[in-house]
């Protein structure tokens, strides 16, 4: 179907019930007139186009904003799925529907993007660091709290981000013994690791964030170069993660991070550094998997 035939469906005397499936900011700031809105990308979706359309062999017309997004292709399989038998994927969407001169009724303009400025501070209680390490046969996992951390941003421009771990808090979640548990736990915070007696905090400190060109939504966006101190050994390491406003006043960071332990001097169990280890041999890298959110002060 392309606009000329759509306009003329909707002009007949029993037009298809016409559903725009992108999200209410976007029906309300632009949509073809009379059309119904059901969000192709919420779980609920079958279930507001059946409140809509209750019966499945009324004609159905799907579009979003047209190719080469799959919104309105997904919208019309999710419903061929649930039974609809007369459903006809307007592919061309809104870009060819103002293309082709068709009007566009709107009641709000679309949502800027945040404007991010200011002093943002970490909220520990909302941020989550998780951890794993491995060997040949077996991984262990679990969680170390952020300690504390501060980001400075001017016009959506990095000036500075600091961070620290506390590494006193680690905890393993796949040893249910708390014998085994509490054994794991002194080894991690022993010199064979982390040091934790000593050098209580790690530290991460950064003045530089480079955009990943051309990044699509839900991949990494950023790419950060910062000092990562451990153990009173800095280092600098680089990493890509997602970097997301829900407004002006919140940011939300994500990452998944692979170090290399036996920079920052833990040395146990690594083939560098021991010959003829076998099955005590522990892998270099440890994962870390963190979600930051942080606030506008």
């Amino acid at each position: 179907m392309n606009a000329q035939a759509l306009a003329a469906a909707l002009r007949a005397p029993q037009p298809p019930l016409l559903l725009h499936v992108l999200p209410a900011e976007h029906f309300a700031a632009r949509r073809i007139a009379d059309a119904k809105n059901a969000c192709v990308y919420e779980m609920t979706f079958v279930d507001q186009v059946r409140t809509l359309a209750p019966d499945p062999a009324q004609p159905v017309v799907v579009y979003g904003e047209g190719e080469p997004s799959l919104d309105s292709a997904e919208a019309a399989l999710q419903l061929q799925r649930a039974g609809y038998i007369a459903v006809t994927d307007f592919r061309g969407g809104l870009r060819e529907w103002e293309a082709a001169g068709q009007p566009i009724a709107s009641d709000a303009a679309l949502p800027e993007p945040p404007r991010l400025t200011g002093h943002y501070r970490v909220d520990p209680a909302a941020s989550t660091i998780r951890w794993t390490g491995r060997n040949l046969f077996n991984h262990h996992a679990g969680h170390v709290s952020l300690g504390s951390g501060e980001i400075e941003l001017l016009d959506g421009v990095l000036r500075r981000a600091r961070f620290t771990i506390d590494l006193g808090s680690i905890v393993c979640e796949d040893l249910t013994n708390p014998d085994v548990h509490a054994v794991l736990i002194r080894h991690l915070r022993s010199n064979d690791f982390f040091a934790a007696d000593e050098y209580p905090t790690a530290l991460f400190e950064t003045e530089r964030l480079e955009p990943i060109e051309a990044a699509s939504q839900g991949t990494p966006n950023y790419r950060i170069i910062g000092d990562f101190t451990l153990r009173g050994v800095t280092h600098e390491i680089t990493f890509p993660a997602v970097i997301a406003a829900a407004d002006a006043d919140h940011l939300t960071a994500q990452a998944q991070i692979e170090i290399d332990r036996t920079r920052w001097g833990s040395h146990y169990g690594s083939g560098k550094f021991f010959a003829y280890l076998g099955k005590h041999v522990v892998n270099d890298h440890i994962a870390l998997h963190l979600k930051i959110q942080a606030v506008r002060a």
